[in-house]
């Protein structure tokens, strides 16, 4: 598939100025939301009518950067800098839980198979979890010190997740045993990581400038795509199995196929977006944040 033929895009600018829009994730109510770590605010789009709504944290500066939909029907998320992580309903109701463990920089997060939401704490080298009534409990056994784990997957009942500092991909259990598998290429930088149907998970390699794929054995393959020097930071796993990644210094979006071979690599049509998380819809669509230029981006293959 080359460039003519490749996806259309579309652009939605978030109403707040400098929002720097990170991970965003489609909720229970079939939005779009999304942490706005410059702004301090968290972010719905209604991605039929194409209309934002905004809900400021009560704390200045928070940083949030993760969000996932919990088992309660609410949307949690982390906020790096308040070091808390908080709870908002659907309508807009936030509560901010503080952590245990202080400046541990709570950052990726996802509804875990016990109904209790995970999260990762790069800062403080952690992977935690909180139950719906605000609980938090922190491990930090068997995780390489220093080695920043970032992104966060569920697997076979466990938890993955990256260890951008550490060039290892880690695996704990519900119960906080922790197993660390290293990556091929030296300092690759693992970031965001997406589950494939076909029991693997894919990871970006931001120093490399690959796609990461482990097997259910803990077998690493890496796959490389065309532009160099790409930095990509976000991936997903579209309908139909293949994978679409985010190559933020290139402002380009790429899709590559299971077996790792690159369909395309589209510019994006915003100069300097900053092209950072992408996620899927059902209906085939996916959708990005652009955290430099400030929109929500749309994707039609």
């Amino acid at each position: 598939m080359n460039a003519a033929s490749g996806p259309t895009f579309r652009h939605h600018k978030i109403p707040t100025p400098k929002s720097e829009p990170y991970i965003c994730i489609e909720g229970p109510d079939g939005a779009l939301w999304f942490c706005e770590s410059g702004a301090s605010k968290i972010g719905r789009f209604d991605v039929d009518k194409g209309t934002f709504a905004e809900f400021p944290l009560p704390e200045a500066n928070a940083m949030p950067i993760g969000i996932t939909p919990g088992a309660d029907g609410n949307m949690w998320f982390c906020a790096k800098k308040a070091n808390k992580v908080g709870r908002i309903t659907t309508t807009g109701a936030i509560t901010l839980f503080p952590l245990p463990t202080a400046n541990a920089g709570p950052d990726g997060t996802l509804l875990g198979p016990d109904g209790n939401v995970w999260f990762s704490e790069s800062d403080a080298g952690q992977i935690a979890r909180i139950t719906p009534q605000g609980e938090v409990t922190e491990f930090k056994t068997g995780i390489t010190p220093g080695s920043r784990p970032l992104s966060i997957v569920v697997r076979d009942g466990a938890l993955w997740f990256s260890e951008a500092a550490g060039n290892r991909i880690g695996r704990i259990t519900l119960d906080g045993k922790v197993t660390e598998f290293p990556i091929p290429s030296h300092d690759s930088q693992p970031r965001a990581m997406a589950a494939h149907p076909d029991g693997s998970i894919w990871f970006v390699e931001t120093s490399t400038n690959a796609l990461g794929r482990i097997d259910r054995d803990g077998r690493i393959t890496e796959h490389p795509v065309a532009t160099p020097d790409s930095s990509l930071r976000g991936v997903c796993v579209a309908p139909d199995g293949d994978l679409w990644f985010t190559a933020n210094a290139v402002n380009k979006i790429g899709r590559m196929k299971p077996d790792g071979h690159v369909v395309g690599e589209y510019p994006i049509p915003v100069p300097s977006a900053g092209a950072r998380c992408i996620c899927a819809w059902p209906d085939g669509r996916l959708f990005y944040t652009a955290f430099d230029a400030g929109l929500i981006g749309e994707i039609i293959p």
